[in-house]
């Protein structure tokens, strides 16, 4: 887990390190499989220069690459179908620069879903670096691609009292929330739009909320801050610790994702080619229907959550606070709780492709 202290700083930390993203994120896969399709007929349809110029993908947000294998592995067969097997391929990854890139590297060696497996000339990299940044020089990234990522904030706005996530948040802090996701969302999409080339596209996947403002994982949230609530009873943080905690993302609905393009039908230089919000699957879930193991299912859900969650509340603990040790009593407390009572999480999903329009 992250020790950065930019994390503690800034409050924005990456997921957990050693590979365990890459072990308890199968929520992600699975709702990744949604948006495959669309990354494939979006690499049908870019525009390939008459050369040999590289292509680039850029994997925006990869966190350890498990989850990006298959869709890079996908978007490389429809090119090489296009292009045949000489043309230089590359493909970028993306994260903060406390990511755990040697997770990355050894799933692209190791993993029996690598989209280097049986495909020459295919040149992975990393780039280490907020995707609020520029990344890439203008109008060389053939295809982008990103996954439960661009719901990050650049930084927490604002806190939530009683509660670590924004979902429960009213009144000013809501409002806060609310510009400060309107404000990256436009931040990310100028800064893509630059990165393109003409006609190339971006593929991206995002946790959502329907129009009633609801997304799913509202009950795991909940108990997860039931959980914490029992570490500041126990001793285990402090009260300003607990008050500090917050998870700067903001789920959106289609209208706020669709909102810089209200006016014009395009928003720098990139226009909407679709945009559908729908019910992502549970894979957990539906694996509890077939072996019926509530401890198991408890103890995915809680890995789940610690890996993805966890080293950013714990950026709100002092310096001298274990944050390993704060991990493992939310774990514990979390998989506890949720054993008693087995519940589905449905997810909502965005997708969205976005397309470079020809200079």
């Amino acid at each position: 887990m992250s020790g950065n202290p930019a994390s503690r700083a800034s409050g924005v930390a990456v997921m957990e390190g050693q590979g365990a993203y890459n072990r308890h994120a199968r929520q992600q896969a699975a709702g990744g499989v949604l948006a495959v399709p669309l990354l494939e007929q979006a690499a049908r349809l870019v525009d390939l220069r008459a050369d040999d110029t590289p292509l680039l993908i850029a994997d925006y947000g990869s966190s350890q690459g498990g989850n990006s294998m298959p869709p890079i592995r996908a978007a490389i067969s429809v090119l090489r179908q296009r292009v045949g097997a000489e043309r230089p391929i590359c493909v970028t990854h993306t994260d903060l620069p406390g990511n755990d890139f040697a997770a990355l590297f050894q799933t692209l060696h190791d993993s029996a879903d690598s989209y280097l497996r049986d495909q020459p000339n295919v040149f992975p990299s990393a780039i280490g670096r907020s995707f609020y940044q520029p990344l890439f020089p203008a109008a060389q990234v053939t295809l982008g691609w990103s996954s439960y990522a661009a719901q990050w904030l650049s930084r927490p706005p604002a806190h939530v009292p009683g509660h670590f996530y924004n979902l429960w948040a009213t009144g000013a802090e809501r409002a806060a929330f609310d510009v400060q996701a309107a404000a990256d969302w436009q931040t990310f999409l100028s800064l893509r739009a630059r990165e393109l080339r003409p006609t190339g596209r971006l593929v991206v996947l995002l946790p959502a909320i329907d129009d009633a403002g609801r997304h799913g994982i509202e009950p795991m949230f909940d108990a997860a801050n039931d959980c914490i609530g029992e570490l500041l009873a126990a001793g285990t943080i402090t009260a300003a610790e607990r008050a500090r905690m917050i998870v700067p993302d903001r789920l959106r609905n289609r209208a706020q994702l669709l909102a810089p393009f209200a006016t014009t039908g395009s928003f720098a230089g990139l226009t909407v080619e679709h945009c559908e919000i729908s019910r992502g699957p549970d894979a957990v879930w539906e694996a509890y229907r077939q072996h019926g193991d509530a401890s198991l299912l408890a103890t995915q859900r809680a890995r789940f959550f610690r890996a993805t969650f966890a080293p950013t509340l714990a950026a709100a603990l002092d310096p001298t606070t274990e944050q390993q040790a704060f991990a493992d009593a939310l774990e514990t407390a979390l998989a506890l709780r949720l054993h008693a009572q087995p519940i589905e999480i449905p997810q909502t999903l965005a997708t969205m492709v976005l397309a470079r329009q020809k200079d």
